[in-house]
């Protein structure tokens, strides 16, 4: 049985590689061999250059960059790829999918164009900062239990001004038709559950995504107020228009809550016993503004099930605060409840990833000009992380003397990688062996460059919706120009 495992694994994996080089449309050598020198590097990655002194990687520095720039990837064939995987599920067959933002951030580089500001976290003072970069939205399946893996399905740059729910809204959308075409997903199986954080408008999303096998799952802030449900009709002599909303649900006063619909109480190892409360059919009061300004019709209602989860104490000790849950099923019992958090707090197992990303991969180590190569080099990541999720159980632990023994199972995405260059002798590579060639004579020495790079603009959105972009590099003591 381990040996027709360990079968099965392996074909998967050369399966995927020689799919991943068809996906590669121009370069195609040079960019498989980049990623498999990104696989088989000992240690962090922390420049391009060197990638390209790796074994695996059999050309110059010059085919490296050229690759990248110039070099021509199928995107739409390489996510439908990555759909047909084998994907982690929870424990009742369910598909479990997180979307979340990370930045590549490019402060000083002017010369790059389609750059927004950034929300940032913990750098200077640990205050909330926005520094320019490339803001990306990636999308992931999850597994259950407490682990570092997770199955990337999609990554797209945001534009600056972009309605980051509508943008993310097409994402899913598109995600969750590619995993029904592959048969990831069949009718009568369990919906799909996304899961969202805090920076996102969860009813809305589930709004704009009615029709499909999906349930949205998001963090509230703690000063958000819901309604209840309209109050039934009673007739009223002196006329009017009967209430679209009921009471107030606010989140801050307990007065306001009532009774709740179901509560749960779980044992854990960590954090003591942990309480969620639910309350059914609460929904969020819409005005027309902001993101339903241009909405036809009357507003919707959105209703869905308000879950607060409070826990005894905190493993770093600090302020015990509780999490507001909105999710958009109705009804929920205590199954689904505990479904619902167990699955939220299961999504911060895509922030191991984003670490592996710049950490380990190197994934915002080049500095690279255009957006493309920047869109190029991400999905080279994405499928070297692949290849490391399809090689978890065929990879030897070479741990160092001072960690821990690990089952095979239970290999970090690290240390898959530290014995990945085993596996790649054997799983061979489709490349062909680079030509003879000579480097063109370049720039002549102590000439100057006389076609300077052209410098643009960070942009951003106002509160009005209006674009707002702000120079590069500006006087003192002028004032930033506003564009339609």
């Amino acid at each position: 049985m381990h040996q027709n495992d360990g079968w099965e694994a392996f074909t998967a994996l050369s399966r995927f590689r020689g799919d991943f080089y068809d996906c590669l449309t121009a370069r195609q050598d040079a960019l498989f061999e980049l990623t498999d020198a990104l696989l088989c590097t000992d240690g962090p990655v922390r420049t391009l250059v060197d990638l390209a002194l790796a074994p695996e990687h059999r050309r110059g520095h010059g085919a490296l960059y050229g690759s990248l720039n110039k070099g021509r990837l199928n995107v739409d064939r390489l996510r439908r790829t990555l759909a047909g995987l084998p994907l982690p599920r929870a424990a009742d067959g369910r598909l479990v999918l997180a979307v979340d933002v990370s930045p590549w951030l490019r402060p000083d580089a002017a010369t790059c164009p389609n750059r927004a500001f950034c929300h940032t976290y913990g750098r200077g003072e640990g205050k909330h900062q926005m520094v320019p970069g490339w803001p990306y939205s990636v999308v992931a399946a999850l597994e259950r239990g407490r682990t570092s893996w997770t199955a990337l399905l999609d990554a797209a740059r945001l534009q600056p001004g972009a309605d980051v729910a509508a943008v993310t809204t097409m994402q899913i959308r598109e995600v969750v038709e590619r995993l029904i075409a592959v048969g990831q997903w069949r009718q009568g199986d369990p919906e799909i559950l996304v899961v969202l954080d805090a920076g996102y408008d969860a009813p809305r999303i589930a709004h704009l995504l009615a029709g499909l096998p999906v349930e949205i799952l998001g963090r509230l802030r703690s000063d958000r107020v819901m309604r209840r449900p309209t109050p039934p009709r009673v007739y009223d002599p002196k006329g009017g228009r009967p209430p679209k909303h009921g009471d107030e649900f606010v989140f801050g006063d307990p007065a306001t809550w009532g009774a709740e619909q179901a509560v749960t109480t779980t044992d854990t190892r960590l954090y003591g016993a942990a309480t969620a409360r639910a309350w059914d059919r609460l929904h969020p009061r819409l005005t027309r503004r902001a993101a339903w300004i241009d909405h036809d019709g009357p507003l919707p209602i959105i209703e869905g099930t308000v879950i607060r989860l409070t826990v005894d104490k905190l493993p770093s000790g600090g302020v015990n605060k509780p999490v507001w849950l909105w999710w958009s099923g109705t009804g929920a019992t205590e199954a689904d409840m505990d479904r619902c958090w167990q699955s939220f707090l299961r999504r911060f197992d895509i922030e191991h990833t984003f670490r592996l990303f710049k950490q380990t991969l190197g994934w915002t180590k080049p500095r690279l000009r255009s957006p493309g190569e920047a869109d190029r080099w991400t999905w080279l990541v994405i499928a070297a992380h692949a290849q490391l999720r399809l090689a978890r159980s065929l990879a030897a632990d070479l741990r160092r003397p001072w960690e821990k023994p690990a089952p095979p199972n239970k290999l970090t995405p690290a240390r898959v990688r530290r014995g990945f260059r085993n596996l790649h002798a054997k799983t061979g590579s489709p490349a062909g062996a680079p030509k003879p060639s000579r480097p063109g004579p370049g720039r002549p020495p102590g000439s100057r460059n006389r076609r300077p790079a052209v410098r643009h603009d960070v942009g951003r959105v106002l509160a009005t919706g209006e674009a707002y972009t702000r120079p590069a590099h500006h006087k003192k003591g002028t004032k930033p120009r506003r564009t339609a």
